[in-house]
């Protein structure tokens, strides 16, 4: 591997590490610091953690220079890093590395989208991948940036994600962007004495990459074929068209035509009585989609037995490996004594057989013959059906342009029935706590009139 051209140390060269606790972020400043002494350079490390230990963000500061006596203070201040070793994606274009930033400020950062603490209060936030890299890409220039997926890469090549910092090092490295030697990062690793061959490996497969990521990418390419991508909808058409036909493998063709008669109807109301007005209909097709199609053991097994699940294992594993699977069945699980809820177990291959034989029976669902539509979760969800069928009827029959924007949260509901079992119940009861108030407003024309 060619050693690329240093950086000069005509002054102190910053360099910003950033990342989230327990991810290797302040070991990251501990080799490269080694180096710079083994080459006798200065160097200067300053890690902010705050109170997070683990999962929460940490930056390192860092500067190296020629001589001990170059460095005059540690921390980075406002536009004072050369370089920003982004190991966490929301961490790198938060607007405390972005501080220490300016055009000019080279950045390569890891996309890994790793959902922050905010995900545990909000299930409906979404990772902001696009408006993160607008922010980097506004604050150092568009040629300054780099994007790497490190985990992803890391750890299809080494098998442990722990992997992707030292990754990230040999990719900046490689890059000219780190002013010490390869020998002397590898030599500090050594001192380091912590997973050193992994770690060696992590930066010499961090610094190919930058040579040629395509043949690293092909390399770690699944070697068989992998499951074609789901598609996304683009139409309510296609919406529509993609459920009738799950439903129809879900239980049966009835069951999907009734299906397409709910949202039908929902879609001819909104078109005659809320002309240029949206959203009904496609809160319809989704949310009744999700209650008639709960996951219950059939279509749990169903799942399984389906070719497409074998594929894409195949896809993410090679040479002699073996199954296991995590199951609590209603009818064989025991209770926690204490919380009441059902343990999982562990069971081998040998449920394949189970899950074909069961799959082969979903046409029982909901039936006398149904063993497991009497425990109390599957009527309740039985129950949710029902309900939902009477509330659209109810909303139909009233729709009108000043309460149709009211329509579509009742509709939409069903969003917030999240998870199985007591999770699922709890959400229920807030779901349906939620709702009650809608309705309330919805069968109230002053309400309605006020809050539009």
């Amino acid at each position: 591997m060619p050693e690329p051209q240093l950086p000069k140390l005509d002054q102190p060269y910053g360099i910003m590490v950033t990342g989230v606790g327990g991810t290797g972020v302040v070991t990251i400043g501990a080799i490269v610091g080694m180096a710079a002494h083994l080459e006798n350079k200065g160097f200067g490390a300053l890690d902010m953690a705050g109170l997070a230990q683990k999962g929460g963000a940490v930056w390192s500061h860092l500067q190296i220079a020629a001589r001990p006596e170059d460095i005059k203070t540690v921390r980075l201040g406002s536009g004072g890093a050369k370089l920003v070793l982004g190991c966490d994606f929301v961490v790198s274009a938060s607007q405390k590395t972005m501080d220490t930033t300016r055009e000019g400020t080279r950045m390569v950062v890891n996309t890994h989208q790793q959902m922050t603490g905010e995900f545990t209060r909000n299930a409906n936030i979404q990772f902001p991948g696009q408006s993160l890299k607008r922010t980097i890409t506004k604050g150092v220039g568009e040629a300054n940036a780099e994007f790497v997926e490190a985990t992803r890469i890391a750890t299809a090549l080494i098998g442990d994600s722990i992997a992707t910092n030292l990754f990230m090092l040999g990719y900046a490295f490689q890059k000219g962007l780190v002013p010490v030697s390869s020998d002397a990062i590898n030599k500090a690793i050594e001192l380091n004495g912590a997973a050193v061959k992994m770690n060696q490996a992590a930066f010499l497969w961090g610094r190919r990459a930058a040579v040629d990521l395509a043949a690293l990418e092909r390399l770690i390419a699944p070697k068989a074929d992998a499951a074609p991508p789901t598609e996304v909808s683009r139409t309510l058409e296609e919406t529509i068209a993609r459920r009738v036909d799950f439903l129809a493998g879900y239980q049966d063709a009835a069951y999907a035509e009734k299906y397409r008669s709910l949202v039908e109807k929902v879609k001819q109301a909104e078109g005659s009585r809320t002309k240029g007005l949206t959203g009904l209909s496609e809160a319809v097709a989704r949310y009744y989609f999700k209650l008639l199609a709960y996951k219950d053991e059939y279509e749990v097994a169903r799942l399984y037995a389906d070719p497409a699940f074998m594929q894409k294992i195949q896809s993410q594993f090679e040479g002699d490996y073996k199954l296991h699977f995590h199951l609590a069945p209603p009818l064989l699980a025991k209770r926690d004594p204490a919380t009441g809820e059902l343990r999982k177990a562990e069971y081998g291959t040998w449920v394949f057989t189970m899950f074909k034989v069961l799959a082969k029976l979903r046409g029982l669902r909901g039936t006398a013959f149904d063993i497991f539509g009497y425990t109390q979760e599957r009527r309740t969800e039985r129950k949710l059906i029902g309900e939902f069928e009477a509330t659209i009827e109810e909303l139909v029959g009233k729709l009108n342009s000043d309460n149709h924007a009211l329509a579509v949260k009742i509709a939409s509901i069903p969003e917030e029935i999240r998870g199985y079992g007591h999770v699922k119940e709890r959400n229920l009861g807030i779901a349906r706590a939620k709702q009650a108030d809608l309705l309330a407003a919805f069968r109230s024309p002053e309400a309605v009139r006020s809050a539009a």
